[in-house]
Formats: structure tokens, sequence, C-alpha cells
């Protein structure tokens, strides 16, 4: 069901040891998927919401009139929303408030010299297009993921899209639709895949409005029955989400491209073979391309796994699924020799998730410098972070977690340099100044200081 991978005996702390390589993953191939959305996005661009409409034909199978879902749909699938499920979103939506609201940075103003400060501001984006994916799950969370670092950023401007659904008469499912809801959020589009993406990189005008009002849709400018263009999108997605951002950022800000997800978990010999096992099903679930990764210094741990596997693989809901999941090039069983060892292929890999179930988990977890999330000990599972852990979901893949954070408040914040110097403080630079533009041959910089203090009589 899984591969075993032995790097027993190698040397892996070595300069020419590369651990990015020692594990693969799904080939991902965003460049060809490049030429599927290109013309998409170009449609999107010039037809505004005919387009969006023919795409949600051809791609989701349904009919729509407007692309806007009506304030009337949210507050209905609210009202009609399971009172646990609404429960468990209220409990979510607090805790990840508790943490979020606790990234907000402060103004601080730096005293350079005298009569010379930089204060940086944190000033919020303006408008956010936030992604839902649908597909082969309902994912809720993600809204909640998404909208909350946004509110807690003051964003003043939040969209949402998400792919219309043909069992709900072309309406985003009912489930996201009532996270919506309960986030206050009421500004929902039915629009999936790079059209949505598009969507929010371009606005759109609505099709009964005037058509001398093109500049203004240029200037991100609709009415009612339009979208504005955002300043931003964030949210996971398909291959087809990551090729949209790909081509629109620039046009647009982005995240991060997603790819499969992916966990990895580090144990020794007092992890339950059980949980482990568990652990890595919960994210083979969510797609044949995601990756589950064990890595090892027991092997009678690997070995009690795989039967483990077996069993909760058959007697789970997406078998089929799982199965090519575990059977995929990037999901393995990893043995080496130590737990040193373990943290050196983890920190390489740089995992979306990471699972550290070690008798001195805690210690091993202060290791780690690569991951999207670290998850400490028996009762942290992956599970916990998706829905109810406070932390935020939206994470790197791909290896990108070595340089790349997690979605959270500064996602949808800028870093703003306040100068303010006085004539004396200005003064003091001058010289400086201008032996600087010298040596860069650009002359006119160190004019522009001393021209400030000329006679000008």
């Amino acid at each position: 069901m899984i591969t075993r991978i032995d790097l027993r005996g190698r040397a892996l702390d070595t300069s020419q040891a590369d651990p990015r390589v020692l594990v693969p993953r799904a080939e991902l191939d965003v460049e060809a998927a490049l030429a599927v959305v290109r013309p998409i996005v170009e449609d999107v661009h010039h037809r505004g919401e005919a387009a969006l409409i023919d795409y949600a034909a051809k791609f989701d199978g349904v009919e729509l009139a407007r692309v806007r879902v009506p304030s009337s749909a949210l507050a209905e699938a609210l009202e009609r929303l399971d009172p646990q499920v609404r429960a468990a979103l209220q409990e979510s939506i607090r805790r990840a408030r508790k943490v979020h609201r606790d990234q907000r940075r402060e103004e601080r103003t730096t005293q350079v010299v005298a009569g010379g400060t930089v204060t940086e501001r944190w000033v919020p984006v303006d408008r956010v297009g936030l992604y839902v994916p649908g597909g082969r799950a309902v994912y809720p969370s993600s809204v909640v993921m998404n909208v909350v670092p946004a509110q807690e950023a003051g964003v003043g401007s939040l969209a949402v899209a998400s792919p219309p659904q043909k069992e709900f008469g072309g309406l985003p499912h009912p489930t996201i639709l009532a996270a919506c809801a309960l986030l206050g959020v009421d500004e929902v589009y039915a629009a999936g895949g790079a059209q949505a993406v598009a969507m929010f990189a371009y606005g759109y005008q609505g099709q009964d409005q005037d058509q001398d009002q093109d500049q203004d849709q240029d200037q991100g400018q609709a009415g009612e029955t339009g979208c504005r263009r955002a300043d931003l999108v964030t949210g996971p997605g398909n291959i087809y989400v990551a090729a949209a951002k790909r081509l629109l950022k620039g046009v647009i800000g982005i995240d991060a491209e997603a790819g499969p997800t992916e966990i990895m978990v580090v144990a020794d010999a007092t992890a339950d073979p059980g949980l482990v096992a568990a652990d890595l099903i919960s994210q083979a679930e969510h797609d044949p391309l995601a990756a589950a990764v064990l890595v090892t210094d027991s092997e009678p741990l690997a070995e009690a796994v795989v039967p483990e596997l077996e069993t909760r693989v058959a007697a789970t809901k997406h078998a089929e699924r799982i199965r090519e999941s575990l059977g995929g090039r990037q999901s393995a069983i990893v043995l080496v020799d130590d737990i040193a060892a373990a943290l050196i292929v983890a920190n390489g890999y740089a995992a979306e998730h990471l699972e550290i179930q070690t008798r001195d988990a805690a210690a091993d977890a202060a290791k780690v410098r690569n991951a999207g999330a670290v998850f400490v000990g028996s009762f942290a599972p992956v599970s916990l972070g998706d829905y109810l852990a406070g932390s935020n979901h939206v994470l790197p893949t791909g290896g990108c977690a070595c340089h790349s954070s997690g979605l959270s408040v500064q996602s949808f914040l800028r870093g703003v340099h306040v100068v303010d110097y006085t004539r004396e403080a200005l003064a003091e630079a001058s010289d400086l100044v201008v032996a600087l533009a010298n040596a860069e041959d650009l002359p006119a910089h160190g004019e522009a200081v001393t021209a400030r203090f000329e006679d000008r009589g």
C-alpha cells in the first residue's frame, strides 16, 4: 500500500547531501496548466460576468442568471444549518479570532538621529478576494481560515468565491454560505477555478449596467450587480487555481500557489501505530495526490503501521481515494538511524503539516525550522488544526514552508515607512547622501538634497 524508503546509514547532515530530494513529491505541472487557464482568464477579463456564466455551465453544469449569491440565500443557509455544525463553526471562529487577534502589529517609530524618525505603519489591504474550494469535499473551515485573519487585520472589503453546485441550484454549498453568514460576509460569488481568480483580479460589471462604464471597470468599480476587483486573493484550490494565481501575480497580490495537501509524521518507538496510521489517512483523504509520510527510527513501528493502514483504510468512507494517495510516489514510510536524522529529513522536506510523536516531542518540535504548522505529541492531530486548534490551516505546500508562512493577519497587512526629517537632520546627512549618489553614478539624487540648502536669494 505504501512505499518504504530506507535512509539508515546515510550521512544526511553533510554538505553533499540534499535533504530536499530524499522524499519525492507528487508531480504537479503548474506550467502546463497555464496553457489551459490563460484563455479563461483573458475571457473573463474581456467578457466579465457573461464569461463566468458560460464557464459555470461548461465546468459545473449549472445555468446561472447572476454570479453573485443573493443575500436571501445566505440567510436561508444559516437558518437551515444543522445546530451542531453551527455550534462547531462558532467555536472554530471564536478560537481562530483569539489566536489571530494576537497577531496584530503595532505602529512603531524609531528615532534614527536627532530630528530624524522613521515610523512603520501597518495598513490593511483595501479589498480581498477569498477563494473557498469545492469539488471532492465541502470546506466551511476554509471560510473561517480566510475570513477571520482578514477581518482581524482590518480589511474593509471582503468577498468570497466558491464553485457553484448543481445539487444546490447553482449556488455554492449551503454550509459554505452559512459560514459566510456567521462571519458577516454578505458578498459571495458562485464562481470556481481560474475564472474566480480572474474575476477578483479584474472585476466585472453586471450585465444590466451601461456599456459606457467600461472605464470604471478598469478602475475597479462596479455597480450592485457587479464585482469590484480586489487587491489580494487568498485561499487554496486545485492546480488551475494555482496556475491562475501564478499568471495573475502582479495584477493582483496572492498568498501562495497551493499544491496537494501533505502530512509528515516524525515518530519513535513510543508512538501509537494506530494513531500514526489514522493521521496519515486523515490527509490522504483529501486527494489522490495528497502526501502522507512517516519518518521513524523504529522499524517495529514502521512494521506495525502498515496493517493499521490496511484495516483503517478498508473501514473508512473514501477508501479508494486514500489508497491511491498512500500508494503514490509522494507517500512513504522513511526509516532513519535516529530522531536527529528524522528532523534533518523533516526540515529538508518542509511539510505543510508536521506531527512530532516522540518521547521528547516538545523538545524535538523546538528543533523544527521548516514546516507550515507543527503539531506536538499524541493529542494534537492535524485535524485539530484543520478545525478547532485556533491556528490557521491555509499553509504552504510543496516545500515552500522553508521560505513562506501560513495565512495570518500579516498576510493582509502592508508595512509603510513614514520618513520625517528636520532641516538640521537632513543637513547632517547631506554629504553622505551625495557621496553614495555619486558612487552609484546618480548625481541628481545628491542634487535633490543639496538643492534644499541653496541660497536662492
